[in-house]
């Protein structure tokens, strides 16, 4: 085999439908787009959903519940995690600063701080807000809590 007598495998290429060009093709006249009607005429764009006049879908499936515009989204850091955190960078003090240094919350999260874990050491943590069982946790070992 050489490159100058290498082909496609046999019926694997087939040369283009070539629509409106005359009658002879075959495919004059209409163009293949058939008589009458929105999918015949130029411009026609399909509608996302749409099913030739059935109701659609998302409008037929009934909607239920709701979403609250006001509800306030935290990323939460585990106390196990703060820990950590803690031992690797060799610090008492925790704050959003260290924890996107770390990796574990992005500049734009609201960060908090959540029970599960165990914490060793005494630490002064500075987050948005922290749940119960998080603050009696780090209070305990005479740590401080401080909200943003």
């Amino acid at each position: 085999m050489e490159l100058h007598n290498l082909q496609p495998a046999k019926g694997s290429t087939h040369s283009d439908k070539r629509i409106g060009r005359g009658q002879g093709s075959g495919f004059g006249g209409t163009s293949t787009r058939g008589h009458k009607g929105a999918k015949s005429r130029s411009g026609y764009s399909r509608k996302v959903g749409f099913q030739g006049g059935q109701m659609p879908l998302q409008r037929l499936v009934p909607k239920f519940g709701f979403k609250n515009i006001n509800r306030v989204e935290y990323k939460g850091v585990n106390l196990g995690s703060l820990q950590a955190v803690a031992d690797k960078h060799e610090t008492t003090t925790i704050d959003k600063a260290l924890l996107i240094k770390a990796g574990l919350v992005s500049k734009n999260d609201l960060v908090k701080i959540l029970g599960n874990g165990e914490i060793t050491s005494k630490l002064e943590v500075k987050a948005n807000a922290f749940s119960k069982s998080a603050k009696e946790a780090i209070e305990k070992l005479s740590g401080t809590t401080e909200i943003l």
